[in-house]
């Protein structure tokens, strides 16, 4: 399967290298933990199915699934011929809401 990187997947990357190597002052595991995370979705155009269900562990149908790499969790999406990269969240982040903001939204104001 061909792989397709979304804008947001790609800003997320640059954020996570960023916080590590200025804020946590160390750029060698900023540059590994983006390596890591790269080599994990690389694999993904091989072996689309490799991650989980994300419907499987929230309350709402979605046909995003998810790989976890060290701290951080890949969402992804089978569509086509192609698999999506969406987001690269911090696994303690609130990603449901991250990736479902709009639909938690529209809950609240109906």
């Amino acid at each position: 399967m061909k792989l397709r990187i979304n804008p947001l997947a790609y800003q997320d990357l640059l954020e996570i290298k960023s916080y590590i190597a200025i804020e946590l002052l160390n750029p060698e595991a900023a540059d590994d933990i983006v390596r890591n995370i790269i080599a994990a979705y690389n694999r993904l155009s091989d072996f689309p199915f490799m991650g989980q269900s994300l419907s499987a562990i929230i309350g709402i149908t979605t046909d995003y699934r998810y790989l976890v790499s060290g701290s951080y969790i890949i969402f992804y999406k089978i569509e086509n011929e192609f698999v999506s990269v969406y987001r690269v969240l911090y696994g303690k982040r609130d990603y449901v809401r991250v990736l479902f903001s709009n639909q938690l939204s529209n809950e609240f104001d109906e």
